[in-house]
């Protein structure tokens, strides 16, 4: 075993300074754990934005989702710098999961679309953006200690992280478009001006390429476990129906693909190509390739979850005289087949940038996808999930025969 995983397990539970991580550290139960509540929070945007499915709502729901991703890529990055559950850096970590389960259960009444509404919940959702980032900014000073690059970089954080939460303060404040351009404008200013910070060489080097990979990884397969919550929400009782347990099985059949697609065909051979990027390199190609491409996936999973929830909603409202449901308007029929091409289309990122190499057959995919969108909307809502199904299906025993991602990564 290694010198770090025999590692006396005193470390872990007293206070001290931080552990330094190593080329062959793994992902903890705690930060298994501290992921589970951001992937909470992501479902519960979509559970939120599934009940008005109108573009606007989508709108709101993808600016959420862009609050709550960032902050869980720089929290991946602190874990694969030093260990997560160790010391003041667990601690830190803690207080996050707290903040972030409290966003989770304030999102339902994140937005004012008027001045009558009540401020409480968009002011707390604020407040808890106040705390992960400080948190955070905090953290990176404690184990900046000895790296002065890392702390002068601190400077840098501090201004856009600052302008970022005034945005939110006014935008809870003021409620209505205000609220939405201030906080889409929170969002651009905090992300933007970091990922700068990252590829300009203002983070610290990746130590554990592996661990990266995996972090970011859990998090793709712990939103696709929660994403078939999705159907027992929409189904109601209407689950014992044999046409809903129909769907249920499709949208199970999505979700699995899904999961073919990048842990049998991406992952390996995308986290092996990282570790052999040369350590300079490496923070700019992990930033870009796991902290942006990796929202596109989590998108496309959490607009996928919208779209199959509402397709079995709308089976439920007529069982005995549509038992197939009324065909889909166009913003849940835009979730529904708009998820999976944002999920193509950030893996087919995802591999261009670690082993170079974009499979034809995704792209296609997503060209068939858009196309057959307008279609689907006067489709029954059975038949519009169906459809993305099979496509998604016949992608996966395509590449399952013709394409080798091993291969064209050497």
């Amino acid at each position: 075993m290694s010198g770090e995983q025999d590692r006396p397990m005193r470390h872990i539970f007293r206070a001290g300074p931080p552990v330094p991580t190593g080329p062959t550290h793994r992902t903890t139960p705690f930060e298994v754990f501290f992921d589970l509540v951001f992937v909470f929070a992501f479902i519960q945007v979509a559970t939120f934005t599934a009940q008005t499915p109108t573009p606007l709502g989508l709108t709101h729901g993808l600016v959420l989702l862009l609050l709550l991703w960032w902050p869980f890529t720089n929290y991946a990055w602190l874990a694969n710098q030093v260990r997560a559950d160790v010391g003041l850096v667990r601690a830190g970590n803690a207080v996050v999961m707290a903040a972030m389960f409290v966003a989770a259960l304030v999102l339902p009444a994140a937005w004012r679309e008027d001045g009558t509404q009540s401020l409480a919940a968009p002011v707390a959702l604020a407040f808890v953006y106040i705390i992960v980032r400080s948190v955070y900014l905090a953290l990176v000073w404690h184990i900046s200690a000895g790296n002065a690059r890392l702390r002068a970089s601190l400077r840098f954080r501090v201004i856009p992280v600052s302008v970022g939460l005034i945005a939110l303060l006014f935008g809870a404040v003021l409620g209505g478009a205000a609220q939405t351009l201030l906080w889409a404008a929170a969002f651009l200013i905090d992300c933007i001006s970091g990922l700068f910070i990252a590829v300009s060489a203002g983070r610290a080097a990746l130590p554990s390429p592996s661990h990266f990979a995996e972090r970011h990884g859990l998090i793709v397969i712990i939103a696709l476990g929660e994403s078939l919550i999705s159907v027992g929400v929409g189904a109601g009782s209407m689950v014992t129906h044999w046409l809903a347990i129909v769907a249920a099985l499709l949208a199970l059949s999505t979700a699995l693909a899904l999961w073919w697609l990048y842990f049998e065909n991406a992952a390996a051979p995308a986290g092996q190509a990282l570790a052999r990027i040369p350590v300079p390199e490496r923070t700019r190609t992990g930033s870009i390739a796991y902290s942006l491409a990796h929202f596109l996936l989590i998108a496309g999973i959490i607009y996928l979850a919208i779209g199959i929830e509402v397709v079995i909603a709308h089976m439920a409202d007529h069982p005995l005289q549509r038992p197939a449901g009324a065909p889909l308007d166009w913003t849940s029929t835009t979730a529904l087949f708009g998820g999976p091409a944002l999920y193509l289309i950030g893996r087919a990122l995802f591999l261009r940038l670690t082993v170079r190499h974009t499979p034809p057959a995704s792209i296609l995919a997503v060209g068939a996808i858009l196309a057959l969108l307008p279609v689907a909307r006067h489709l029954p809502a059975f038949a519009a999930l169906a459809l993305v199904a099979i496509i998604l299906i016949a992608l996966v025993c395509y590449e399952r025969i013709t394409w080798q991602p091993a291969a064209a990564a050497k």
